[in-house]
């Protein structure tokens, strides 16, 4: 019963930040919500061993692996050539400061669309996640130099896609 309460635990405090991770990786809601879901799905069955094996930050080490080869799983058997568009909200219209910050997300996610799955992956890992690159060098399976080459080429990659005006968007 205490291993079902500390899982309860862990999987509420630490949804959120899945979600945002599995949403930068794959740029869509309802797909990172069906990611994170299937995350935990995949950590409750184990979690008796992992919480006697590992320390709390090795848990998240573990759950954010999980989560990154349930998103690389799920872009090699997708068969399908659907591309997601944005819905129509009847949401009041946003002040100036916040549709500039809403202009800019939104500007940000579809460059990191037009990242390959693995590269986009590693670029929200390593510096919108905050991994280090031992951690998401585990994470993917690749080596340190990988995780690094593939770093500095879907940065320059997104540079190149965000022109000159990235110094703008970036700016707050």
């Amino acid at each position: 019963m205490t291993e079902e309460l500390d899982f309860d635990e862990f999987a509420a405090t630490r949804a959120k930040r899945l979600f945002q991770a599995a949403y930068l990786m794959c740029g869509d809601w309802h797909q990172a919500q069906d990611l994170v879901q299937t995350t935990l799905s995949k950590l409750y069955p184990v979690w008796g061993r992992l919480r006697r094996k590992n320390e709390i930050n090795g848990l998240d080490a573990y759950a954010r692996k999980v989560l990154l080869r349930t998103y690389l799983d799920h872009r090699r058997l997708r068969r399908s050539s659907e591309i997601a568009v944005a819905e129509v909200t009847d949401h009041p219209a946003p002040g100036a400061e916040e549709s500039r910050r809403l202009e800019t997300r939104m500007t940000l996610l579809e460059a990191l669309r037009q990242l390959p799955p693995r590269s986009r992956a590693v670029v929200v890992m390593r510096y919108l996640d905050d991994c280090s690159v031992e951690a998401v060098a585990e994470a993917v399976g690749i080596s340190q130099a990988s995780v690094k080459t593939i770093s500095f080429r879907g940065l320059a990659k997104l540079r190149e896609i965000l022109g000159p005006e990235r110094t703008l968007l970036l700016q707050d």
